[in-house]
């Protein structure tokens, strides 16, 4: 198997087997159980000494429990004599919190970071962090990977007469410029102001949009709330139609009655989440040939910046 080996945890199971397919190589085996208290417990049950291993986990919901998970697992690769541990964690748990942004609360993105490297895991693949500077609370190498690498094809399939692309807030800005740069489109930005506490949200528009079919680009979907808020700014607005684009599906709380019930005309996702229902409005997309050539290229200590050179 080349040196290197992918074993999965349990937080998504489908993504890594499609991994290991594209990598045409089986996923090695580990058993893990849970205790009647809830403690996990694994055991590597094949041999990794001088292996290069990777742990395919992201730490969604329930993201204490999978989070864990993780961490037994290369603490158990660690002792196991594994030459070196890359966490590939599709979607990072926690990232919201990357700041003090109000008086005594943690920044737990940094506590997690903390907590992945003690453990012993010595680089991590991720995709779309909620927040860059992430990267700068490990010291180890961190690939984060542009989900929106996903979407072209997708996008160029649909052949939309007169596609715009659109940041869904000031701070996705980044996010959509590279997108729009990859495709060749224009960029719009919705900017969200909330004028008093407990009054709805007023959607200013940067950008026209009368007559476009309007792609909206976020790394992630929560409740829905600022996407479906946003799709219907555009639509007063006189956009054609309104479809995003979101990374990672976190679709939590009212989310999947906002967008089957909103004027959102299509959501896509990638599947570094796996969703918890079907929905006529989402399509999702797999991540698993990006996840796995980055993987082959690591290893093989060849670019990954390539991937995303905008062409």
């Amino acid at each position: 198997m080349g040196g290197y080996m992918i074993f999965s945890g349990t937080a998504n199971v489908e993504l890594a087997n499609e991994i290991a397919k594209y990598l045409e190589m089986p996923l090695s085996k580990a058993t893990i159980n849970r205790f009647s208290d809830g403690e996990i417990n694994v055991q590597i049950t094949e041999s990794v000494r001088g292996k290069d291993v990777y742990i395919i986990q992201p730490t969604c919901a329930p993201a204490n429990d999978n989070l864990m998970e993780l961490l037994i697992m290369t603490d158990a690769l660690k002792r196991s004599s594994a030459k070196s541990i890359t966490a590939v964690v599709p979607y990072y748990g926690y990232a919201r919190q990357d700041r003090k942004a109000a008086p005594r609360v943690p920044i737990s993105a940094k506590l997690v970071a903390n907590l992945m490297q003690t453990a012993g895991i010595t680089r991590m693949v991720t995709v779309d962090l909620h927040a860059s500077q992430i990267q700068g609370f490990f010291d180890i190498p961190v690939d984060n990977l542009y989900g929106a690498i996903l979407f072209a094809d997708y996008i160029k399939a649909k052949q939309l007469p007169n596609p715009i692309i659109a940041s869904p807030d000031i701070g996705g800005v980044t996010r959509a410029r590279y997108f729009a740069q990859r495709l060749g489109l224009e960029m719009v930005i919705v900017d969200k102001r909330r004028q008093k506490a407990n009054e709805s949200e007023v959607m200013n528009v940067i950008g026209d949009v009368n007559g476009k079919d309007v792609i909206l680009l976020d790394d992630m979907i929560d409740t829905a709330g600022t996407m479906v808020k946003a799709a219907e700014a555009l639509k007063k607005l006189g956009a054609t139609s309104v479809m995003a684009c979101c990374t990672h599906p976190v679709l939590s709380g009212p989310a999947y009655d906002r967008i089957e019930n909103g004027v959102l005309d299509e959501l896509v996702v990638a599947n570094t989440i796996p969703m918890r229902k079907s929905s006529p409005k989402i399509k999702m997309l797999s991540t698993a040939s990006m996840l796995g050539e980055v993987i082959r290229r690591v290893h093989n200590n060849e670019s990954i910046n390539s991937l995303f050179d905008v062409e």
